[in-house]
């Protein structure tokens, strides 16, 4: 499987579904059920939502290159991971509604879906270290006088 159209599919998945709770909360609710405490977790589907449309953004952002599909594979199975196992501790317990069971399979279907894509190619290993700082390195001194 490509692993470029996994991350654009599953990106415009993510932001659009997240774009639905934050632009249509109403709507979002008739489908996945209202909240019991709906104003104290309002917030929190807000919350959710804006997230999953960063991800998504990523995702459909990303270019061709190793390093990039590398950033979207892990945004990608982070979230479906994510999403998945909520939905698999809240559904049987009946905190959330039946209508999760839908997203669960298809959040299992993306972890499906990056496993197909097999192996990324290597990222160059150009790593630094997260608490270095990005600094031009310092120019040659240039010795000055007659034998230079």
């Amino acid at each position: 499987m490509n692993p470029m159209l996994v991350a654009r599919a599953q990106g415009l998945f993510n932001a659009g579904g997240g774009a639905w709770a934050l632009l249509c909360l109403r709507g979002f609710e008739r489908h996945f059920g209202p909240r019991r405490m709906k104003q104290e977790q309002d917030w929190l589907v807000r919350t959710v939502s804006g997230l999953l449309v960063a991800c998504g953004w990523s995702q459909l952002r990303a270019c061709p290159a190793p390093e990039c599909l590398a950033q979207a594979r892990r945004l990608g199975l982070g979230t479906a991971l994510t999403l998945l196992a909520v939905d698999l501790v809240y559904v049987p317990t009946g905190t959330v509604r039946r209508g999760h069971t839908l997203d669960a399979v298809i959040e299992a279907g993306w972890l499906v879906a990056w496993w197909r894509c097999g192996p990324l190619p290597p990222v160059p290993s150009t790593r630094r270290s997260p608490l270095s700082l990005s600094l031009p390195a310092a120019a040659p001194a240039q010795a000055s006088g007659p034998h230079s």
